[in-house]
């Protein structure tokens, strides 16, 4: 296999977008707001250049590239968090006991889920807006692409059939798309 002196990886910021850098956080502020995020490493440095961020790892191992692609990746992420957002959409199906949704808080409460009298909730993270719409529609929207996937995912799964054959059993809140 040959070896590599050095893996560099650019992410753009575009029109509007600023990134600063204190240490080893990096903030990125856009339109929509901003987000922050540590990263850590003695091999990797990143650093600005013009209007342009750069991930650069010399002469690296295996996992040290696939670690400045993550940090690649997740810079992207943030940028385009900032400057369009993340908007997850969820839809609560039902064939018998009509379930109700209600965001109370930073809590997502689903009240006769299976004709149970205890309510279910899920935890809904800082920084995301979620929105019941049409009684069986979720949005969960925000700018921490993380953020937004963690409170889809805490919703999807406070609904987990159990002790019931799922193929039968398909009641619950599923995601439906991803924008």
């Amino acid at each position: 296999m040959v070896k590599l002196d050095r893996v560099e990886h650019t992410v753009e910021l575009p029109e509007g977008v600023t990134a600063s850098i204190d240490g080893d956080m990096v903030t990125i502020t856009g339109p929509k707001g901003s987000v922050s995020r540590d990263f850590v490493s003695a091999r990797h440095d990143i650093f600005q250049e013009g209007g342009a961020l750069i991930v650069r790892v010399d002469i690296p191992r295996r996992k040290e590239r696939a670690l400045a692609g993550t940090w690649n990746a997740h810079l992207n992420n943030m940028v385009k968090g900032v400057t369009d957002g993340f908007t997850y959409t969820l839809k609560a199906l039902y064939s018998h006991f009509p379930m109700t949704l209600a965001v109370k808080g930073n809590q997502l409460i689903v009240n006769n889920y299976f004709g149970e009298r205890v309510p279910r909730s899920a935890t809904i993270l800082n920084g995301v807006e979620v929105k019941v719409q049409n009684k069986t529609e979720v949005v969960v929207s925000g700018i921490d692409k993380e953020a937004v996937g963690q409170t889809a995912a805490n919703i999807e799964r406070s609904t987990t059939v159990k002790k019931r054959d799922r193929r039968v059993f398909q009641d619950g809140i599923y995601l439906i798309e991803k924008a």
